[in-house]
């Protein structure tokens, strides 16, 4: 039997004359500042403090001595940050050249000191770029040229961070005859059978060469045998009626252990392997309509509205994510009503652990090949880690039933078309063998139960612009670069699978971020910590558009930029998810975020929640109810589409189509797979809570459907009105329309009770009840204001005079009204 030697322990890190202890798994950085040799980058100005940490050849070094009676002794590294040179005794055991990618040497018999030598990967960046030429990048950092996490180059949201060392972890594999290499269950589902095809390649000792050896795989009690006389056998298993895995709010997520056990020809046990996998179907429908192209992800037959997040790298430093803080992380996304992560092109391929987290919680996985924004050489030494890195980690991740699609890059079809590439190309590589060549035909080969797009954005052929939104997948990045948020209802993409809107972080992080620095939106650590283009000045335009500046008072403008990024993000998902199936997904941009920044993230790096996270929550969730202001295209009543109840395909065509009405309309959307029958209360009002008019209506949405109706002409508020507004009321929940921007409206001064209620029992809990004297307008507790370790139940919301809201908060211990008071903003014209 295979037996394993663990060599996380006893290793050093040398540089020069220097020699420290190190972590391992962990990375030069880590190491540094657990011995106190740099500050800590995330903190004030650190970062350029610690840039030469990067531009430096690093060794880490242990002795290697070990007994073992088999044939054979590997040295496994299931992740090496990036260009290394591995010794044993002195002598050379290989070279790496890839971040992405598992490694296996032979050592048998070999013992002594150890040494993993990592050239800068700047040298080796600049090695490769003086073979290839030079390419274009987004970014004046050379990640194109290395296989690398490319953030760790910087980004519009991270820290130039470049990192090397012993990142995943690193062990010795004893073996004898013959040893499992590599293991693809294909698994798929037929008419109510489970299909697993178990596709088993082996390696052999010398002495292991022509032994009959034999393979058993057992799932869900279903058993199969293969003798293998060669390298490669192929086991069948059938599975009757297995429990379908479905995404989170479509059903459950159950799991089966699948096992195989290689013996030899005297039945003894050689290796095993072991995996969960779950039985299911996944199709992407990519089928032109009238609309143009689509973009519908359908799991067991049943089209999927994709209510989805962005996943960069949850810390600049990867090997410090552990499966603990995915857990965390995940479950977060999957209590604000997600049902997708798209883990994104810039960053790596997760751990396990990850995707392992994902398959339970119902997280449907979309995994980007690692290329982002930049112009990539196919040339050698490049072409051949690609394909490697791709095979090995497609054959990693295909067990797990959460990946649900291989998407070749982030953004460089884009990049070609329209970024100024073509020009200085000159007719170079860039990367379209990749995308449209080389990883469809690894994946077919290996992982053909899973669909492959070339790029997001991506039209589906050069025959659109590769960010049509009519066709397949679209970026929508006007809006945040240059365009008020209300843009977003100007357009029905197909599927939205990046948008987003920036906001800083919570008033803890910050000041954690932050030592001895009194925060102001220009203060130096504050401009050090927002690494997009004209960040503050697209921050403040967007507050601008919709209120008046909020001064030097940085409290106000903090509030003021975390509501416009909730406000923005909810925008573009009320109205798109209004026009199911038209659009049939959004991707927001992004859920996390990797240090201390201004960045576009719902959950920042301390795992303290913006309040966008608490607004995805609401309009993620399985029935919306939403006030949409223009009302072209809008049918004259009822559900729309081509589906009915039970159907899954009700909803809504896109603009154009119908009767064109003034004024706002209401939309039901229904994603659950039960009617929503619901009265609705529809209420005119004035600033000072006046009611105006009053109705009820009785709207139906079946399942998977939604309904749009024009908002009755008595119920709609004056064009341009600075004092009317218009209240959507059914079922706990609310929308609201105000026909001009905040800063014309009038609002009257807020007012409002507060009382603080113990919990009974709980010592760390309180109640915060807020009793509204006037119309409140987007009321926040930011409980890290009362505790950095507080953290509330919601988020932003508005009152009308006389109602009452009820916040608990945890992790505060005792605290009183004038803290809270202090804690609370809202909406205020002065």
């Amino acid at each position: 039997m295979k037996d394993t030697t663990p060599l996380g322990e006893g290793w050093s890190l040398r540089h020069g004359e220097e020699v420290l202890e190190a972590a391992v798994p962990g990375c030069v950085h880590t190491d540094l500042l657990a011995a106190g040799v740099i500050p800590d980058p995330f903190l004030g100005l650190n970062e350029t403090e610690v840039a030469w940490v990067g531009r430096r050849a690093w060794t880490y070094a242990r002795d290697l001595a070990y007994e073992s009676a088999h044939e054979r002794t590997d040295l496994v590294f299931d992740g090496l940050d990036t260009a290394a040179a591995i010794t044993l005794g002195g002598e050379a055991v290989g070279t790496t050249r890839n971040m992405h990618r598992r490694y296996r040497f032979d050592v048998t018999g070999r013992t002594g000191r150890l040494e993993v030598r990592f050239a800068s990967a700047y040298d080796e960046a600049g090695a490769v770029r003086a073979l290839t030429g030079e390419r274009p990048n987004v970014y004046p950092e050379p990640s194109q040229y290395i296989r690398k996490m490319a953030c760790a180059f910087g980004w519009d949201w991270g820290p130039t961070l470049v990192t090397a060392g012993i990142w995943r972890p690193v062990r010795l594999e004893h073996w004898s005859t013959a040893r499992i290499d590599r293991v693809r269950p294909l698994v798929t589902v037929d008419r109510g059978t489970g299909l697993v095809e178990v596709r088993l390649e082996v390696e052999r000792s010398a002495r292991g060469r022509g032994r009959t050896l034999r393979a058993e795989a057992r799932v869900a009690g279903a058993r199969a045998e293969a003798v293998l006389t060669g390298d490669e056998a192929v086991l069948r298993l059938e599975v009757p009626e297995p429990r379908l895995w479905w995404p989170r709010g479509h059903g459950e997520q159950p799991l089966y252990d699948l096992r195989l056990t290689l013996t030899d020809d005297e039945g003894g046990t050689l290796d095993t392997w072991h995996r969960r996998i779950g039985f299911r179907t996944v199709e992407l429908d990519r089928s032109a309509d009238e609309h143009g192209t689509g973009f519908t992800l359908v799991v067991n037959g049943v089209r999927i509205f994709a209510r989805g997040v962005n996943w960069i790298p949850d810390d600049a430093f990867p090997s410090r994510i552990t499966p603990e803080r995915y857990r965390t992380r995940l479950t977060q996304a999957a209590e604000a009503n997600v049902d997708l992560v798209r883990v994104w092109g810039g960053g790596i391929y997760e751990d396990d652990a990850f995707y392992d987290a994902c398959d339970e919680l119902g997280l449907l996985v979309w995994q980007d090949f690692l290329f982002a924004c930049a112009a990539y050489p196919e040339e050698q030494p490049l072409r051949g880690e690609v394909e490697a890195e791709a095979r090995d980690n497609v054959v990693r991740l295909m067990p797990h039933p959460s990946l649900v699609l291989w998407n070749g890059n982030n953004e460089n079809l884009w990049g070609f078309r329209d970024w100024g590439w073509e020009k200085p190309l000159a007719g170079n590589s860039w990367g379209e063998g990749y995308y449209l060549g080389l990883l469809p035909r690894v994946v077919a080969e290996l992982d053909p139960t899973r669909p492959y797009t070339a790029g997001s954005p991506w039209s589906g052929s050069w025959d659109h612009h590769p960010n049509d939104p009519a066709h397949g997948t679209h970026h929508s990045w006007e809006v945040w670069n240059r365009r008020d948020y209300a843009d977003y209802r100007t357009s029905v993409p197909r599927f939205v699978a990046e948008f987003g809107w920036q906001a800083p972080p919570a008033q803890a992080t910050l000041r954690h971020a932050l030592p001895g620095e009194e925060p102001a939106p220009d203060s130096p650590g504050m401009l050090h910590h927002q690494k997009a283009e004209d960040g503050n000045g697209k921050l403040d335009r967007g507050v601008a558009r919709h209120f008046p500046p909020p001064g030097g008072d940085f409290d106000r403008w903090h509030y003021l930029t975390q509501l416009v990024q909730a406000r923005a993000v909810a925008a573009g998902i009320e109205h798109w998810r209004s026009h199911w199936p038209v659009c049939a997904g959004t991707i927001v941009w992004q859920l996390n975020d990797c240090w201390p920044v201004s960045s576009w993230s719902a959950i920042d790096s301390e795992g303290r929640v913006k309040p966008l996270y608490h607004e995805l929550r609401r309009v993620y969730a399985d029935r919306l109810l939403t006030l949409q202001p223009d009302g072209a295209g809008v049918p004259d009543a009822g559900a729309v589409g081509s589906g009915g109840p039970g159907t899954g395909e009700a909803g809504a065509p896109g603009p154009g189509t119908g009767e064109d009405r003034p004024g706002p309309v209401l939309a039901a959307v229904n994603q659950s797979a039960e009617p929503w029958r619901t009265a609705v209360t529809l209420r005119r009002c004035e600033a000072d809570g006046t009611v105006l008019h009053e109705t009820v209506l009785d709207v139906a949405a079946a399942p998977r459907s939604v309904v749009r109706l024009p908002v009755p002409p008595d119920l709609v508020p004056e064009a341009r009105s600075a004092r009317e507004f218009l209240v959507a009321d059914a079922d706990g929940l609310r929308a609201l329309h105000f026909p001009v921007a905040d800063k014309d409206f009038a609002y009257p001064k807020p007012a409002y009770d507060i009382d603080v209620e113990p919990v009974p029992g709980q010592g760390d809990r309180v109640d915060v009840v807020v009793t509204a004297r006037t119309l409140v307008r987007d009321l926040l507790l930011q409980a890290d204001r009362l505790d950095p370790a507080a953290v509330c139940d919601s988020g932003l919301r508005t009152l009308l005079p006389g109602e009452r809201t009820r916040i608990r908060v945890t992790g505060c211990g005792p605290v009183d009204e004038r803290a809270v008071e202090a804690a609370l903003y809202c909406v205020d014209p002065t």
